[in-house]
């Protein structure tokens, strides 16, 4: 089975190298409901469960990894994205 890779060089939690690898392919940013329904897509191609709490699990990633996500328009805004030099 093929392992996700990162970039940052350390171990993430799968869900947030998911995360990461959404918002890459989206440009570096994104709103977090389409971040969200990606994930939820990629994880069932794979043939994984969708939790019925992944949009709250991914909001916690985002919130736990600050190093890699940031809030592009502040904080209250929906949108994040990959720090620069990450997109």
């Amino acid at each position: 089975m093929a392992q996700n890779t990162n970039p940052w060089g350390r171990k993430l939690d799968p869900l947030a190298e998911d995360v990461a690898a959404v918002l890459k392919r989206m440009g570096g940013s994104a709103h977090q409901k389409d971040v969200v329904e990606r994930v939820a897509a990629m994880k069932r191609q794979r043939g994984e469960m969708v939790a019925q709490d992944l949009a709250a699990k991914i909001v916690e990633v985002f919130e736990h990894y600050r190093d890699l996500f940031f809030r592009p328009f502040g904080e209250g805004s929906q949108r994040w994205a990959l720090q620069p030099g990450l997109a």
